[in-house]
């Protein structure tokens, strides 16, 4: 139940970012990684919902995941091996 329906002005930022109210996520309880599904409903209006979390999908995601088997080495240890593989 909305109370009090208040009225919040964001900008779009040239990325196409936008902030939502913290009142707004505090009364949804919007939290981040919660995805949103916006829906034009007439000319210059929207309607934005929350979705269903799921899993987040595509090959972007992977990448995120793929870091955690990734060991983490400096600069110099690269070079190290590279200048090793010259010799050889």
């Amino acid at each position: 139940m909305m109370v009090g329906m208040e009225t919040y002005v964001t900008r779009i930022t040239e990325r196409g970012q936008i902030s939502v109210p913290a009142e707004i996520r505090a009364l949804l309880n919007w939290q981040p990684g919660h995805r949103l599904l916006w829906r034009a409903t007439a000319e210059g209006e929207c309607r934005l919902c929350m979705t269903e979390q799921g899993t987040r999908g595509g090959a972007r995601s992977m990448l995120g995941f793929a870091r955690t088997f990734r060991k983490v080495r400096r600069t110099s240890d690269w070079m190290k091996e590279l200048r090793e593989g010259e010799d050889a």
